[in-house]
């Protein structure tokens, strides 16, 4: 195998590179000077050297905690819960939410072979258990697997006094009923609130 078939190879196996896009990106890298390929080399191997969870909520750090979980302004007794590490930014840039994350690495999908033990759903227990946290907003994705996962969580969570809530789902502001799904439509009018 060339080397070209293998950064191809690789590329390919990212999400959203189909293998179209990864031939493209390593002819576009091939034009580029060696200087700028050995930059890209170089940010990789530091990424991954230095780049791992947080102890606390497992997030994406270069520090033993990250810097929400730092931050003496966030309210450590409230905890939102999310699949993956960039959902964390979706709710930040919300800037509504002040308390602290977890991060599950994931979500259960008994066909990809994504079990609970995949997951750390038994250290956000653990941290319920001993850290006096008052709320747990699931706000897992809105797919069959994030709705498996989000009821597995709040089972998991059912003999502690904590609350558990999850995410409202619905309209999207600027929605249109006539391009609506049945599903959301429906979920929009059980979330429904007075006004």
């Amino acid at each position: 195998m060339s080397a070209i078939d293998d950064l191809t190879g690789e590329l390919a196996k990212l999400p959203g590179i189909g293998r179209k896009t990864a031939v493209r990106l390593t002819y576009h890298l091939l034009k580029q000077s060696p200087d700028q390929s050995r930059r890209l080399a170089e940010a990789l191997r530091t990424l991954s050297d230095k780049v791992r969870p947080c102890s606390r909520c497992y997030n994406l750090t270069e520090e033993e905690l990250c810097v929400i979980c730092r931050d003496p302004r966030r309210d450590p007794a409230m905890i939102c819960v999310v699949e993956e590490a960039p959902d964390i930014g979706s709710i930040e840039r919300a800037g509504e939410f002040r308390g602290q994350y977890h991060v599950l690495g994931g979500r259960l999908s008994p066909l990809d072979g994504v079990t609970p033990d995949d997951l750390t759903i038994p250290q956000l227990v653990q941290r319920v258990a001993t850290s006096g946290i008052r709320e747990v907003i699931l706000a897992t994705n809105p797919s069959l697997e994030g709705e498996a996962t989000a009821l597995y969580v709040q089972r998991q969570l059912a003999t502690f006094p904590v609350s558990v809530t999850r995410i409202a789902r619905g309209l999207p502001v600027g929605g249109d009923l006539e391009y609506a799904d049945g599903v959301t439509i429906a979920q929009a009018l059980s979330a429904r609130r007075s006004m």
